[in-house]
């Protein structure tokens, strides 16, 4: 084996290792991208609870509101 054949399996031993490398790095951006989009979600999903026991807060604060008015003639 002469050396031009050293380099050209060198060469393709390296272009191996890189594509390897390559697959893993999209392997885990695409994971880190799908756990970011569920953590997007739940923090949406959280809001959205949180808007609304406020809203059901508020509904209960004014029929409170309303009954105190009503009893007391205000």
């Amino acid at each position: 084996m002469g050396i031009g054949d050293q380099f050209k399996d060198k060469a393709q031993e390296l272009k191996e290792r890189a594509e390897k490398s390559m697959d893993g790095a999209k392997d885990r951006a695409k994971e880190s991208g799908q756990q970011a989009r569920e953590r997007g979600q739940q923090a949406q999903d959280r809001g959205r609870q949180a808007r609304q026991q406020g809203e059901e807060r508020a509904d209960g604060a004014r029929r409170a509101r309303d009954d105190a008015d009503e009893r007391y003639g205000n």
